[in-house]
């Protein structure tokens, strides 16, 4: 645990956590597909105190499953709502299963520059055969292949991150010289299926390394800074927690909320007869805001945050951010993010030091 502050991430992805939230919407259809509408969520989101917001992704397009909505890509959205907010935490989902490892660390360290340290990435798996089409690959259907591609996937963009030690961008005007070749290193990775030889074209990101969020059931845990755990009550959670191995924990816990117009059950049986909300193992609250102060509080015993998924933004964020958030500080179980400070800091993690830095001063000390 890292201290008394219960961290809380929140996930943007779309209309809501249930594919027919696109029906209980407070926009227009065609805001879905504007950055804008992502950035006022943002805001939102940064004004009430979270922690933290996801951007879930996929490559296939509307209509592949039921939970599929048409989305601009997560780096993009990322990136765009970077730009205007200030201390909220930004973590896109980007899944390794077909991705070229180059192009995401520098996506990611991208990023991680233009948010000024606020970064993050939620390490996924892609599990439906059609994606492979799009990358122009076989299909990777082995859970244990899926696995093996997360874990030399976060291996490569983790190393290309160290491969520019943070000095090595001189900008010398009187030598001429903008790099200082000595401090950009080759990262020499073979695995089974390919190899990376580097260095990076971009340099080192503010934090070093962006915070890497995801399930240590398909990711080592050595490779991950936050778990990504699930449970379908606070007992299963505590145990999932107990077991992560990993710096900080996350639990995943799906909201519905009463609201002034309708109850939480209402609501969600109003949305049960266009699709169903499917069971995916996590903790569900449906009620009210106070009854989800009190779940928050007794995971706080347990989880060093939460990743709250809303039956419907529009509807369960207004609710959150008046209720939830401020009732959580007044038991003093959150923390609100601070400006100039990175993702890294405010979750309490230490910024690592470079790898290639560290082995040359060991070198000289031998």
């Amino acid at each position: 645990m890292s201290g008394p502050a219960l961290h809380l991430a929140v996930e943007l992805d779309g209309d809501g956590a249930h594919p027919a939230a696109w029906r209980r919407a407070a926009h227009a259809p065609d805001q879905l597909l504007t950055p804008r509408r992502v950035a006022r969520l943002a805001a939102v989101a940064e004004n009430a105190g979270f922690t933290l917001i996801t951007l879930d992704d996929g490559v296939l397009p509307p209509g592949g499953t039921q939970d599929v909505v048409g989305r601009i890509g997560a780096v993009e959205r990322a990136a765009f709502v970077a730009a205007s907010t200030s201390t909220i935490g930004i973590a896109p989902v980007v899944p390794l299963t077909y991705a070229e490892p180059f192009h995401v660390s520098s996506q990611l360290a991208s990023l991680d520059h233009i948010s000024t340290g606020r970064a993050g990435w939620v390490v996924t798996e892609e599990d439906r055969p059609q994606a492979a089409r799009v990358w122009g690959r076989p299909p990777v259907v082995d859970p244990a292949a899926r696995a093996r591609e997360s874990r030399d996937g976060v291996e490569v963009v983790r190393a290309l991150w160290d491969s520019w030690e943070d000095d090595a961008v001189v900008r010398s005007v009187a030598t001429s010289r903008y790099l200082d070749r000595d401090r950009l290193h080759y990262i020499d990775f073979t695995g089974e299926t390919y190899a990376v030889k580097g260095p990076a074209i971009v340099p080192r990101p503010p934090q070093g390394q962006l915070v890497v969020l995801g399930r240590p059931d398909q990711v080592p845990a050595a490779q991950l800074d936050i778990a990504l755990v699930e449970g379908r009550d606070t007992a299963s959670v505590a145990a999932a927690a107990s077991t992560a191995g990993t710096p900080r924990v996350f639990a995943e816990v799906e909201v519905a909320l009463d609201t002034p117009e309708a109850t939480a059950a209402e609501r969600v049986a109003a949305l049960e007869r266009s699709a169903p909300w499917v069971d995916r193992g996590r903790l569900r609250h449906i009620g009210s805001a106070a009854g989800l102060v009190a779940v928050l509080a007794e995971l706080s015993r347990h989880v060093d945050g939460v990743r709250l998924r809303p039956l419907v933004l529009d509807e369960d964020l207004p609710v959150l951010s008046r209720l939830v958030l401020p009732a959580l500080s007044e038991r003093r179980l959150t923390a609100r993010p601070l400006p100039g400070r990175s993702l890294r800091s405010t979750l309490g993690l230490d910024r690592p030091a470079n790898r290639f830095a560290a082995a040359a001063v060991q070198e000289e000390t031998r």
